[in-house]
């Protein structure tokens, strides 16, 4: 397999895994300002107690949908581990997400509720974003070197729809299983 094509099936991976993570961190993003605005305006509840609330909340939103989509294919017995360094992870974008609002909100004296969701909702979260999908595809999420190597063969193939790929997917399927 040539390097070229090596780097292009992993840029492609990376694409897909970036759509995933981004289509899951969408629905977390809806449930995260629905649930802060609910808790400010709806309950009159502080912003950053608030904002704590929601991510709470979306964080195991989040958690449901990259373990069972975005990165289903990662091997599952080590779940225990990758649960805790998932909320280890996301505790520490809380912490960077919330401290961006309580800064705006107490220390700039930004406290208009627009000023608030704006430094939560889009400063916060864009830096916690950012640090999230790092963390997870390097510390939580993390393929195992064979695992990958093996998909890079697979991706060098005719796409996976040949009858050698298919029983290769069904092998490396079955090893997964007997490893559970």
């Amino acid at each position: 397999m040539s390097e070229g094509h090596s780097l292009r099936a992993r840029a492609e991976r990376l694409v897909r895994e970036v759509a995933k993570f981004g289509a899951v961190g969408a629905v977390g993003f809806l449930v995260n300002v629905a649930i802060y605005n609910l808790c400010t305006l709806s309950f009159g509840l502080a912003p950053v107690r608030s904002g704590v609330i929601s991510q709470t909340v979306a964080i195991a939103t989040n958690y449901l949908g990259n373990r069972y989509w975005t990165y289903r294919h990662i091997d599952k017995s080590r779940i225990q581990r990758e649960t805790t360094l998932f909320f280890l992870f996301s505790g520490i974008a809380l912490v960077l997400e919330n401290g961006i609002l309580a800064l705006s909100h107490y220390g700039f004296g930004f406290e208009s509720h627009l000023a608030d969701n704006i430094a939560k909702n889009v400063v916060g979260l864009g830096i916690g974003t950012v640090f999230r999908f790092w963390s997870y595809r390097t510390w939580v999420f993390k393929v195992a070197a064979h695992e990958e190597h093996e998909e890079e063969q697979d991706s060098s193939g005719s796409g996976g729809l040949d009858v050698g790929g298919l029983a290769a997917e069904e092998q490396r399927e079955d090893r997964r299983q007997l490893l559970k």
